[in-house]
């Protein structure tokens, strides 16, 4: 696996792409929206010149959450894409959450397509269940043909009750609650990228804090405090302690604007020096900080009830 650089804006670097590709290139992977939350402009001129390097073209489709409704992912030149239904159609980003979903292919690659298939003709649906006749050129057969069933079923719901138009919405009030955030913390917090909007997501760095004695660990733990789940901390990892906040289309201005407030006095208790507010946070958490290095090399799997030493009169 080869990187590719990125610009100042936070996008592709094309000339480090294109003095990468060669006739050694299998195939290029995009997050389009990418993971800074920027929209890549030149994703038209990045599948053209992987296509010309005898190269696929796989994106991501974490982000699709932006684009749904807006953008066709074929028109952009993409051979494949997998397409989450997590945050883009209903389904639980984390926390259990399954990253299923679609996998969708070129005509190029469609013939390679693992079985079964469901082909629909004029006597209605067959399986194809083998690599033979149409499906000769199969890659293999997928064991978990069926998924995540529940999930498919959630998102068909959820698909069904916003129709076309309202899939466009979603994109669009996603993509309007990140910039609402970014515009509202830009002078308090430093926006990674300040140039331009963002998609739907706001990210910002940790050069604010430079000084504060608080990291954006400590910043995270101390939102507990008020109320709210901890946004994305250092990731991307192009960006220094980077805080990532992607709202969607489901939160509502009112609560929009009660996180913002938080954050607000979060950011101004920093900047003043109050460092005990951040360093032992969460303070009102059951289980307050937690060593969470220690936690990640000696897990404790198992639970064992608290002994209770008998009482005198016992």
């Amino acid at each position: 696996m080869v990187e590719i650089a990125q610009t100042d804006d936070g996008r592709v670097d094309l000339a480090d792409l294109e003095s990468k590709l060669g006739d050694h290139v299998a195939a290029i992977m995009v997050t389009n929206p990418n993971t800074c939350g920027l929209f890549e402009r030149d994703i038209v001129e990045i599948a053209r010149l992987t296509h010309a390097a005898g190269a696929y073209f796989y994106c991501d489709g974490a982000n699709f959450n932006a684009i749904v409704g807006r953008v066709r992912p074929g028109d952009l030149g993409v051979d494949a894409m997998h397409i989450n239904l997590h945050k883009t159609f209903s389904t639980p980003h984390g926390g259990g959450g399954p990253g299923a979903g679609p996998v969708v292919l070129s005509e190029a690659l469609a013939p390679f397509a693992p079985t079964p298939w469901v082909v629909h003709h004029a006597h209605g649906y067959e399986l194809v269940e083998h690599a033979t006749g149409p499906a000769g050129q199969a890659f293999g057969r997928m064991n978990a043909f069926h998924g995540q069933m529940g999930m498919f079923t959630r998102a068909y719901a959820y698909m069904l009750s916003h129709g076309a138009d309202g899939l466009r919405q979603v994109a669009e009030d996603a993509v309007l609650n990140a910039n609402y955030i970014k515009a509202r913390l830009s002078d308090l917090m430093t926006p990674a990228f300040p140039d331009g909007p963002c998609m739907h997501e706001a990210l910002f760095d940790d050069s604010w804090l430079e000084g504060t004695g608080v990291t954006t660990l400590d910043f995270a733990k101390a939102m507990i405090d008020e109320g709210f789940h901890p946004m994305t901390m250092y990731f991307p990892l192009v960006v220094h302690g980077a805080m990532l906040i992607e709202p969607t289309e489901t939160e509502s201005k009112q609560e929009l604007d009660r996180f913002i407030i938080a954050l607000r006095a979060l950011a101004v208790a920093a900047k003043a020096g109050d460092v005990e507010r951040f360093k032992g946070a969460p303070y009102h958490a059951p289980l307050r900080r937690l060593d969470e290095t220690l936690a990640a090399r000696k897990p404790r799997l198992r639970w064992k009830p608290v002994a209770i030493a008998p009482l005198a009169a016992e």
